[in-house]
């Protein structure tokens, strides 16, 4: 662990950073679930504010953790797909171009750590030290098994050891424990300087697995599926309660951000992969992770910070991942906008009330390299593409929250205004830098099935056409 016994200054509140991976909208008590519980999260809720129509960045896992670290939309720098894991290739993660908040936050004096998943890049110049984190603990890959290593696996990235930094590590026990208790430790041990924790938990991401204790606890759940994935929820809400009790026994809490939000929504069953879903509920929100729907992009969404922010409030406009690290690196006395400016905004205004007006006048997405998007505007009219070629459709999110009622043949202006502003906004962007790793994977197989010479074919050599 990185530590110092330097005084923590007055003016440098210390910033958690919590990310759940796939939780469905519907699956925490503030955002109305009834079936699981989840009282830590609730009490942070409580502690705080609630955004109401709080965005992740992108509708899967990889490019909206881009986006979160960097401060900026992914597009921006070609961030636009999961990478293939692939620790040789120097272009699957994000460039060294990008200044992660991170690093920015560093250069104001912050001892910063990363604990849990990454999934921005398996080689070494993606290391998580090497982007603006002191400390690390956890997977490189897009997940991990809960409760076991198998390094006679070394073809499965989902067995491999954790990493400490850049040594090999274990664990003991189930994972979501594990990473909660090393975060509280990260805690205990900078407590005296002004820190920045990531805690990126890979719950509850697939695979489907938890104590048998928990799932226990959710035995009224009939589908058995579903009453993993609450029993996975519920281990990341302990995980939480202790890092929030740890703030408090070091007497951090009032002085100290906390986010919490999801990275996209809950997968959900499809024609084409019906094992995807992963047990999650979306509740009111159409579809799910993957895409652009409310159920890809709306998740639960949260801040809290006792010496600035009012407890117990909801704010109703539009909000995006992206403004976390805005808010942060603007209280830290950090720097927002040198090297490529941060693109978020300072929500603490906003919620105090101090400002009134939205926070954006839209929140964009893209994906497929542009050919799907989406623009939701602060009035709440959406804009959306979902699917390559398909049609584009208009909804009023205020009046429509599941999206039934296509508005495009009826509010043409409307639908042209936010295609404006879709487009002035994309205008800025760059092509996609890499495939997603599922295209990549294919792409390779077909590259060595199609160039092994021939005569090397005849002797035996590579697989059949």
């Amino acid at each position: 662990m990185i530590g110092s016994a330097t005084a923590q200054p007055a003016d440098k509140p210390n910033i958690v950073l919590i990310l759940a991976d796939d939780l469905g909208y519907a699956d925490t008590g503030f955002t109305g679930s009834k079936e699981i519980r989840t009282p830590h999260l609730d009490r942070l809720a409580a502690s705080g504010v609630i955004f109401t129509q709080g965005y992740a960045n992108h509708p899967y896992c990889a490019p909206s953790r881009a986006g979160l670290l960097a401060g900026r939309y992914q597009q921006r720098f070609g961030f636009e797909a999961n990478p293939h894991h692939d620790p040789a290739n120097p272009y699957l993660g994000i460039g060294p171009e990008e200044t992660l908040f991170p690093e920015r936050l560093r250069k104001a004096g912050y001892v910063t750590g990363c604990i849990g998943k990454w999934h921005l890049g398996a080689g070494p110049e993606f290391h998580p030290n090497r982007r603006g984190f002191d400390y690390f603990y956890g997977f490189i890959e897009g997940g991990h098994d809960y409760f076991r290593i198998d390094m006679s696996r070394p073809d499965d990235a989902y067995l491999a050891p954790l990493a400490r930094n850049d040594q090999p590590a274990s664990f003991d026990g189930y994972l979501t424990d594990a990473l909660s208790r090393d975060a509280v430790e990260f805690i205990r041990t900078n407590k005296d300087q002004p820190f920045f924790l990531f805690l990126s938990y890979n719950a509850p991401h697939s695979p489907l697995q938890a104590p048998k204790e928990d799932i226990e606890l959710y035995k009224n759940i009939a589908d058995p599926k579903r009453r993993v994935y609450a029993a996975m929820v519920h281990a990341m809400d302990r995980g939480i309660g202790e890092v929030i009790d740890a703030l408090e026994s070091n007497e951090l809490r009032k002085g100290t951000m906390v986010f919490f939000l999801s990275d996209n929504g809950g997968p959900i069953g499809m024609p084409e992969n019906k094992y995807w879903w992963n047990g999650s509920s979306n509740g009111p929100l159409r579809e799910g992770k993957a895409f652009l729907y409310e159920g890809g992009i709306r998740v639960p969404f949260l801040a809290s910070w006792p010496d600035r922010i009012p407890a117990g409030k909801s704010f109703d406009f539009p909000v995006i991942s992206l403004d976390i690290a805005r808010t942060a690196v603007e209280h830290a006395g950090a720097d927002a906008q040198s090297d490529r400016p941060l693109e978020g905004v300072d929500l603490v205004p906003f919620v105090r009330g101090d400002k009134t007006d939205p926070p954006h006048e839209g929140v964009f997405f893209r994906d497929s390299n542009g050919k799907r998007f989406a623009v939701i505007r602060s009035d709440g009219r959406k804009l959306v593409q979902n699917h390559p070629g398909g049609k584009i459709e208009l909804f009023d999110l205020s009046a429509d929250l599941d999206e039934s009622e296509d508005l495009f043949s009826k509010d043409g202006e409307t639908a042209q205004a936010l295609r404006s502003l879709y487009d002035d906004w994309n205008a800025s962007n760059v092509p996609a830098r890499f495939l997603n790793s599922p295209l990549y994977r294919k792409l390779l197989q077909e590259f060595y099935v199609d160039t092994i010479p021939e005569d090397a074919r005849a002797a035996g050599f590579g697989p059949e056409k």
